[in-house]
């Protein structure tokens, strides 16, 4: 292999690019990104980058020697793939072709339509600069959805002095992937600190139709904001994939290690509906731990390196309420779930997560040696790449 080209200039097309090189390809290599940015660490987006306190400079992913020895393409898109020739065609009519191509576009933020001024989503860098220019003390926010994201954001406004106010629902993922114990007491952290949570509701549609005024809720009630934030789930960047051959349901389909059924034409990030073999599906998986581990196993499959690898426990570190949440593990589903130390009510809980009798992932607010002791005992997830899976979740 000669040449490789990665779509997708984040974590993931940083990771990948990495990983290639740290098993010994030498070849050319082409990274191609729609933002302008070089790679950059997006969870700070809805903390210190939204006081001022953390700079684009320190969200940087690359070391200050780390030479990828890349050619960059940034602020230029990719609009197509001819899969079968690994031909990519960015938005300014340029061709690029190589023996394999990553596929590592990510995902973009769920939107309502229409979307009126002063409604936003937080993805980049220019989405955390909008919002934080109408982050001004007094203003009414209101957050739909109760995702992590959306609630770190929450309590960066109540910080910043602004009125919030958190609408979710038991489809949001802190409910269906942590479990109502673990969902409650992050939400009596934050009505702690003098924000308003509300569950078990939806909003039906965005009052604007100029500068939004408020939500309205499918029972009819409306709710007035200055500003509002939409945390209310992701969709995979892959339209730009419509005519390249692949399997475009849920997600770029792949197998574990991320390979496609066309030869040479890997995705992965949450672009990428990987093949579980546990469960039989595919299903995307946005941890921020395994956009950083996934690649080196894909990769390695890509150059026909054995990984000698297992995915170790994802990982999710996040400030909710003025509190630390930590999570290690991995969920399918039906885990049952028992309180292992502190509780609910005091915010200070560790939640542990078991299959049967074996213990598969911790949760704990403000216990960190407590999950470190925890994680110490979860056994890593094995890889074992089964190329042409076809089942779909």
């Amino acid at each position: 292999m000669h040449s490789v080209t990665i779509v997708g200039a984040g974590v993931v097309g940083h990771a990948s690019a990495a990983a290639l090189r740290a098993h010994g390809y030498t070849g050319a290599l082409t990274i191609v990104g729609g933002e302008r940015h070089r790679p950059y660490d997006r969870p700070p987006l809805g903390r210190g980058f939204l006081t001022g306190e953390t700079t684009i400079g320190e969200l940087a992913l690359e070391a200050p020697s780390e030479d990828l020895g890349a050619e960059w393409q940034l602020g230029v898109p990719a609009v197509a793939l001819d899969a079968a020739a690994h031909r990519v065609t960015l938005a300014n009519g340029r061709t690029l072709e190589s023996d394999a191509v990553v596929i590592a576009t990510g995902s973009a933020a769920r939107r309502f339509d229409p979307m009126p001024r002063g409604v936003h989503t937080l993805r980049t860098v220019e989405d955390a600069l909008a919002l934080r220019e109408e982050l001004l003390p007094g203003a009414r926010m209101i957050v739909v959805g109760s995702g992590i994201v959306g609630l770190e954001v929450a309590s960066t406004a109540r910080d910043l002095g602004l009125q919030v106010t958190v609408l979710g629902s038991t489809t949001d993922a802190l409910c269906t992937t942590f479990g109502g114990i673990v969902a409650d007491a992050v939400y009596r952290l934050h009505s702690r600190r003098g924000i308003t949570v509300r569950t078990d509701l939806r909003v039906a549609e965005l009052i604007g139709p100029g500068w939004v005024s408020g939500v309205r809720l499918t029972t009819g009630e409306e709710i007035g904001a200055d500003v509002v934030l939409l945390d209310i789930g992701s969709v995979p960047l892959a339209g730009w994939l419509g005519e390249a051959g692949l399997d475009l349901r849920g997600g770029v389909v792949c197998d574990e290690a991320g390979a496609t059924a066309v030869p040479g034409i890997v995705a992965v990030g949450d672009c990428a509906a990987w093949f579980d073999p546990a469960t039989g599906l595919h299903r995307r998986i946005p941890h921020w731990s395994d956009t950083r581990d996934r690649p080196g196993i894909a990769m390695a499959a890509l150059l026909g390196v054995d990984p000698a690898a297992a995915l170790a426990p994802a990982r999710v570190t996040s400030e909710q309420g003025g509190a630390q949440v930590q999570f290690a593990g991995r969920l399918r589903g039906g885990e049952d779930v028992t309180v292992e130390a502190g509780s609910p009510s005091t915010g200070d809980l560790v939640a542990v997560y078991r299959r049967g009798s074996v213990p598969v992932a911790v949760l704990g607010i403000d216990q960190p040696q407590l999950v470190a002791d925890w994680q110490a005992r979860l056994e890593p997830a094995p890889v074992e790449p089964v190329r042409g899976a076809s089942a779909l979740g």
